[in-house]
């Protein structure tokens, strides 16, 4: 009788544990392939066969489905404030699209009521200010790259005048120009940065004509930049001045390309399908991952950059790894106004999304 017991006794843990093991394989594992034929829409400003941001995420969401099996439908040339958009979402959804990425910063703004008529669609965004129950933001904290990135700036200027060519004040833009100001007056409390718009993601003879000013008028002797393509690279490595990229790393260039700001967009988007793959998509609504992921870093530096230049990021990098936010300890504004003291941090939902001010050493250049 007591071996009988026993015997049941075991049987009971050992079906408890089966059963156990298949609940956790239902939660993380239960819902991948949620449904065959899965078809992810992929909207972008650009041609997937252009470099800078839209090869990028191109690139990114290709690999990420091919990783989980997926359909992918792009929509190419979608530029911002045209209807497109709109256009492209509607084609996308006869098309049988279950998610729907928009992967420029605008077009959130422009679908935002729109959204809501496909309920049954997932939408993710890459800007931050509209949400909706099915539509999230994604995006990665570039601006922690953007502060390592300005302290090699700040220990490479003479003049003291570093050059931001941008494309438009909203508010991942000004999260760069701020963190990358930030980082340079870590380094040199005398140097600035002098900011000028070009009010467009991608023209040439903007950005060149932009960068062309910064350095004749007002000496600055290192660039970057928000755009979309390398062109202020290209019109420093002419002038014969320092310059660090964004989005990618760049090869033919002279050592005075330093490094650049890049994502890691793979990582990104294998997240983002993951989550819809395991029926977990819309459950927040920002996802924004940063340094301790990989998804921003910078790329491989060039013989210009020190040892010593190259010791000041780790270990600013090290401090972030460590909790310590760019955006934390005493920070003025341009203006003169303290907006953020010496114990505090400014929140995720201020940098999000309501981030227009400057910090103490941006200037404009009209």
């Amino acid at each position: 009788m007591q071996e009988i017991k026993k015997r049941n006794f075991f049987l009971g843990i050992l079906s408890a544990a089966i059963l156990l093991l298949i609940f956790l394989f239902i939660v993380l594992f239960g819902n991948i392939n949620r449904e065959e034929n899965v078809k992810i829409g992929f909207i972008m400003s650009g041609s997937k066969e252009e470099t800078g941001w839209n090869g990028r995420h191109y690139q990114g969401i290709k690999e990420a489905c091919e990783a989980f099996d997926a359909e992918l439908l792009v929509k190419e040339n979608i530029k911002e404030y045209t209807g497109l958009c709109e256009q492209a979402i509607h084609e996308l959804a006869e098309e049988g699209a279950g998610m729907i990425i928009l992967s420029s910063y605008s077009y959130s703004e422009e679908v935002k009521d729109l959204v809501k008529a496909y309920p049954g669609i997932t939408f993710y965004a890459i800007s931050s200010e509209y949400h909706s129950d099915n539509m999230t933001s994604y995006f990665a904290r570039m601006y922690q790259a953007r502060y390592l990135a300005g302290i090699i700036a700040g220990l490479k200027t003479e003049s003291g005048v570093i050059g931001y060519v941008a494309a438009m004040p909203n508010y991942e833009v000004n999260r760069g120009i701020n963190a990358f100001t930030l980082g340079v007056k870590r380094v040199n409390k005398d140097a600035g940065v002098v900011v000028t718009w070009t009010d467009t993601w991608d023209d040439e003879a903007a950005e060149r004509e932009a960068a062309g000013r910064l350095i004749g008028e007002m000496q600055a002797d290192v660039l970057t930049y928000h755009q979309n393509q390398n062109h202020v690279i290209r019109a420093a490595e002419e002038a014969g001045v320092f310059s660090i990229g964004f989005h990618q790393s760049f090869e033919g260039f002279s050592p005075l390309y330093l490094t650049s700001a890049v994502y890691d967009w793979n990582l990104v988007y294998k997240e983002l399908v993951r989550e819809f793959m395991r029926g977990e998509e819309n459950s927040r609504n920002n996802y924004w991952v940063g340094i301790e992921t990989g998804a921003v870093a910078l790329s491989e530096y060039s013989s210009e950059v020190s040892d010593e230049i190259r010791a000041e990021v780790e270990k600013a990098k090290a401090e972030m790894l460590s909790g310590r936010d760019v955006f934390s300890g005493v920070i003025y504004d341009n203006e003169g106004n303290l907006q953020c003291d010496e114990s505090e941090m400014i929140s995720d939902e201020m940098l999000l999304e309501g981030f227009d001010w400057y910090v103490e050493g941006v200037e404009f250049y009209e």
